[in-house]
């Protein structure tokens, strides 16, 4: 038995189609010995680090009420609010307890302001404590969500690029996830304090056990480049000279016609096609995390932004990943089209 798991373990090796770098490096190859043309494998681009925490954390303003004023709160939810944040443990909360609280605090001051009516001072006081809460709010939001520990482990580059054979079922959640939490953002936005949270420590669980974003990343970084090394190879037989002469086909053209629908159709575009799934549940939904907290987002975060998960703009991966998918397609519709075959069959 063991002998046997070690020559299956030697023959998965052998395997170019195994695993996404070495199918897109074999692909590559294969254009190449087709068309007659030099083999020519360009270096994939290393994705960024994630930006450490101390870049991505904002300082949150700290609110302290006199000491008189937290007395006078006396029959106010308020004065609870305040005494936990005051205590030990308030002290040291996670960015989603004090976003949390932010919102206990906004809420609580809400309530009791029609109890300070015959207190002016107090009235005055509390209110404007409100109110600086709310301005700071879309920082307490920021740090929850992509200042946190969590993220960090969703985004990690140091795991390979989504295997060949990734399960749909961890995406579906984290997508589930982001939409919620977009919509329950979007609702504070607009005003409702009362949205219950309880569900980002589930979120935060599910990021921190998963490393999809980043190895999405990686899957777009290395087929962006291997496209475009595959597109520059039929480029290049193009003008060389032609594959075929007067739209007539030939023994070459049979060839590589022939690698094209078994290689690129019947292996690449399906791992392809899982990729830009992976990509429609997960991007648009950070990207609208992100823009949505643009007026907060630090400078020190922008790049990566713009970079890795916006889809806009001509510094975007995802940007060129579609560019290179278009380049890659157009280049095979000519060739195949030369040769008076049908260039729909390339799409």
């Amino acid at each position: 038995m063991i002998l046997i798991s070690v020559l299956a373990s030697l023959l998965a090796g052998c395997n170019p189609f195994s695993a996404p770098d070495a199918m897109m490096d074999e692909y590559v190859d294969r254009v190449a010995r087709v068309l007659d043309e030099g083999t020519h494998l360009s270096s994939v681009p290393l994705a960024d680090l994630f930006p450490r925490r101390r870049e991505r954390r904002l300082e949150m303003p700290r609110l302290e009420l006199d000491m008189l004023d937290f007395l006078s709160l006396y029959g106010c939810d308020l004065q609870v609010v305040v005494g936990e944040r005051n205590s030990g443990l308030g002290r040291v909360m996670q960015p989603v307890n004090v976003l949390r609280y932010e919102l206990r605090f906004i809420n609580a001051a809400r309530d009791c302001l029609p109890k300070l009516a015959d207190d002016r001072e107090l009235y005055a006081s509390v209110k404007q404590a409100r109110e600086a809460k709310l301005e700071s709010l879309p920082i307490a939001i920021w740090n929850a969500t992509w200042a946190t520990e969590e993220i960090e482990q969703l985004f990690t580059r140091t795991e390979g690029p989504l295997p060949m054979d990734a399960s749909g079922e961890m995406v579906a959640d984290l997508s589930a996830d982001l939409g919620l939490l977009n919509d329950r953002l979007a609702a504070i936005e607009s005003g409702d304090m009362s949205i219950d949270l309880g569900f980002l420590g589930g979120v935060h669980q599910r990021w921190q056990a998963e490393n999809r974003m980043g190895q999405l990343i990686k899957s777009a970084l290395l087929l962006t480049t291997r496209l475009n090394d595959a597109a520059d190879l039929v480029e290049q037989r193009l003008a060389d000279h032609p594959l075929c002469l007067n739209g007539q086909t030939n023994n070459d053209a049979d060839i590589a016609r022939n690698m094209f629908f078994k290689i690129y159709a019947g292996k690449v575009q399906p791992y392809l096609a899982a990729v830009e799934q992976a990509r429609q549940s997960l991007v648009p939904g950070f990207e609208e995390l992100g823009r949505s907290q643009m007026a907060v987002m630090p400078e020190g975060f922008k790049a990566y932004f713009k970079r890795y998960i916006s889809q806009q703009g001509p510094d975007s991966l995802w940007r060129q990943f579609d560019e290179a998918i278009a380049r890659h397609t157009r280049q095979w519709q000519i060739l195949l089209k030369q040769c008076g075959m049908s260039p729909g069959a390339a799409s």
